[in-house]
């Protein structure tokens, strides 16, 4: 082949494009799986970049705001038209031109959404100290999404043992390790989650203390009520809009609100409005919103806490794994709808 010297391999790869930019929910067809294309197995010369062969993709809802037109940064820069999107992936090296990475090693951070990558951006991928744990753990539970619900819990939120606890999403990549850590903490637990089968996961699964089905409840507001009648003590917002409504109508004094995700506003062409701030005023409540990049510096405290509880089974994680890279519009696009149960994933290559 042209251009490929003697022993350079070129292989086959699988890539997803954005095709569209896209206006309120998105759909399989804003996204293209492309087959045909081919990436030289090599690193430039005289480059810092790090080749890997992508193991794991992480969906996760913070990439519709990048496939918008006018998106603004949310830890990686908007998509273009016809260009590989890009998120959180687990990876193997296959060779480097750094030094911090060497072949065979496994890392985590961001990649494409492709077979193989080459990172330049070296200082958003992480390498992988402990691999006696499932390595697509670090698309979830040991990766952004448990760093984001340790630092929005613990570090935001200063939780104490006794406290009331309200998490919506709760059954997600993240606030289904939001709820273990509070019922580690000592804490009463409540979620929200979109289905009978998933309230039931939460209570069985993960130790909530209770949990309700919101597609199903007639008020939010008569739902938390039922479920904390004596008020909120920290409200783990994954959601936004009417649930936020409901959560600010029924928090305690002091209460703490960690502001981690909004959901319900990605895909609305006018965001919803929040009726019930005065409560932030009358009852002398903090609400912060985070990024979870601005706190990498804690993973390795984070993982000191978190390792011993998954090897001593006092964690648990539930992953929803869709196959190969041509499933991976449709596992994004599930999430909007709720279809996935946990952490959702695509899986490559299992190693």
């Amino acid at each position: 082949m042209a251009g490929v010297a003697e022993g350079e391999v070129m292989k086959n790869n699988k890539k997803v494009l954005l095709k569209k930019y896209v206006s309120g929910f998105p759909q399989e067809s804003d996204l293209e799986v492309v087959t045909n294309e081919t990436i030289l197995l090599k690193v430039p010369q005289g480059s810092n970049a790090v080749l890997v062969k992508n193991l794991y993709l992480s969906c996760d809802p913070f990439l519709r705001v990048l496939m918008s037109k006018f998106a603004e940064p949310i830890y990686i820069e908007g998509f273009h038209l016809g260009t590989v999107i890009r998120g959180f992936g687990v990876s193997r090296v296959l060779e480097s031109g750094h030094p911090d990475f060497k072949e065979g090693e496994y890392v985590w951070g961001i990649t494409g959404w492709e077979e193989y990558s080459l990172i330049t951006d070296t200082e958003k991928i992480f390498k992988i100290p402990f691999t006696d744990v499932p390595l697509s753990y670090y698309t979830g539970l040991l990766g952004m999404a448990g760093l984001t619900a340790y630092i929005g819990f613990n570090e935001m939120c200063s939780p104490k043992k006794g406290e009331y606890v309200f998490i919506s999403a709760a059954s997600g990549a993240v606030g289904q390790l939001v709820g273990q850590l509070a019922k580690l903490k000592g804490c009463y637990v409540v979620g929200t989650a979109g289905s009978d089968d998933k309230v039931e996961i939460l209570k069985t699964k993960f130790g909530f203390d209770d949990a309700f089905n919101y597609k199903t409840e007639k008020s939010l507001r008569a739902a938390v009520k039922r479920c904390f009648p004596n008020g909120i003590d920290i409200y783990f917002d994954n959601v936004g809009g009417a649930m936020l409504d409901a959560a600010l109508l029924n928090m305690r004094d002091n209460g703490r609100i960690s502001a981690c995700g909004m959901i319900s506003q990605y895909n609305l062409e006018e965001p919803e409005g929040v009726h019930f701030l005065m409560k932030m005023i009358t009852n002398r409540l903090t609400m912060k919103g985070f990024n979870v990049v601005d706190h990498l510096s804690v993973y390795p405290k984070f993982l000191e806490v978190i390792i011993p509880y998954i090897k001593n089974g006092e964690i648990t994680y539930l992953e929803d794994k869709a196959e190969g890279i041509e499933n991976a519009p449709a596992a994004l696009v599930g999430l909007f709808t709720g279809k996935n149960v946990g952490k959702q994933l695509v899986v490559l290559a299992d190693e």
